[in-house]
């Protein structure tokens, strides 16, 4: 085989990786979206958008839930924070804290949880998804 031929082939096996790889991560972000869509979004809004007046308590004193976009602050937080929030609920992260957000470890697999963290951080703008990561690298996900 010539050198351009083997140089043809080279870059028909590197686009058809490419290819893969970027159709495992649109998979990826539809089996996230769909579990945000079954466990989230009745909370969480459709949209990421969370419910009105997020930041001012109710008249059971606890908060609205957030959104997860862009204007919320999942962002701020590791994807080991994240992770065990959604498993284990948020009062597993602040003691004493009440909410209405249950953990979802006995109704998700750590592979939805995963999912549907991976499908919310694919939704922020590049500044929200750098800090985050730069969280994440600070404070890794123990397996």
């Amino acid at each position: 085989m010539s050198c351009h031929r083997s140089a043809q082939h080279l870059a028909v096996l590197i686009a058809v990786a490419l290819a893969g790889a970027a159709g495992a991560a649109l998979a990826e972000d539809a089996s996230g979206r769909q579990v945000y869509v079954e466990h989230c979004a009745s909370c969480h809004g459709a949209n990421l958008e969370g419910q009105p007046n997020w930041k001012q308590r109710l008249p059971t004193g606890r908060l609205p839930a957030p959104p997860h976009d862009a204007t919320g602050h999942t962002w701020h937080h590791s994807d080991r924070q994240l992770f065990r929030i959604v498993k284990e609920g948020p009062a597993a992260m602040m003691s004493g804290y009440e909410t209405d957000m249950p953990g979802f470890g006995a109704v998700l697999d750590d592979a939805e949880i995963a999912a549907v963290l991976d499908y919310i951080k694919s939704t922020w703008p590049e500044r929200q998804r750098d800090v985050q990561a730069a969280k994440s690298a600070s404070d890794p996900l123990q397996p």
